[in-house]
């Protein structure tokens, strides 16, 4: 037996995993769910296909460990990059900025969340409307803190501005794909752009009242 056959064999079962979903976040966000094979994913694992079915079962397995992971890694980078002690257009301001660069970084994994995920029925759909539904909540609670700053009224209803943080995620969502689709476009544009349409208003925009991000760190 080979030293590489030693060290494969050797190999804790979590780095085994961690290859295999990686290999699977590039095979399913580049060639989408219907045409990946367990055999090129096996492959760019640099492991057998029976141990990935031993590790994961299924293809339909491995799919969904592979929206969970890549859901929590883009939930954690958007909620550590936020200071809770911000003012809450700074708070919003990291959230996108993190939401964006993580996206831009992984855009193997975005295009799974964002598009595979959601064209293949249940349970897919699912998982990755459980991700949406953390972001929102996470901009409706900035908003509605804002909004009732602004308003002076303490008791303002959260459903005034659920649908404002629930439209705010769709155009951060279409804007990650249309950022990693476009050359050029950086992640702090990306945010800033959202901030200004989202934050100061097109009225505010128009009249050229434009909000501006903190210089980078």
């Amino acid at each position: 037996m080979g030293s590489g056959s030693v060290k494969t064999k050797r190999m804790p079962r979590a780095v085994r995993e961690r290859q295999m979903l990686d290999a699977a976040v590039r095979v399913f966000g580049q060639r989408g769910y219907m045409t990946a094979s367990m055999d090129d994913i096996a492959e760019l694992a640099g492991v057998s296909k029976p141990l990935v079915y031993l590790y994961l079962n299924s293809k339909e397995d491995l799919f969904t460990a592979v929206i969970r992971r890549e859901a929590a890694a883009l939930t954690e980078a958007v909620r550590v990059a936020v200071d809770p002690g911000s003012p809450a257009d700074r708070q919003l301001w990291e959230g996108l900025l993190a939401f964006f660069t993580h996206t831009a970084r992984h855009p193997d994994a975005w295009a799974v969340l964002h598009l595979q995920a959601r064209t293949h029925g249940e349970p897919f759909a699912t998982e990755v409307a459980a991700l949406r539904a953390e972001l929102v909540t996470f901009v409706t609670r900035l908003i509605l803190v804002a909004a009732r700053e602004a308003h002076g009224d303490p008791d303002l209803a959260e459903r005034e501005v659920a649908g404002l943080a629930e439209a705010l995620v769709g155009a951060a969502e279409a804007l990650a794909a249309w950022g990693n689709a476009a050359d050029g476009v950086t992640a702090r544009q990306s945010a800033a752009t959202l901030m200004n349409f989202a934050w100061s208003g097109l009225g505010n925009l128009m009249a050229g009242h434009r909000w501006s991000p903190p210089p980078p760190a």
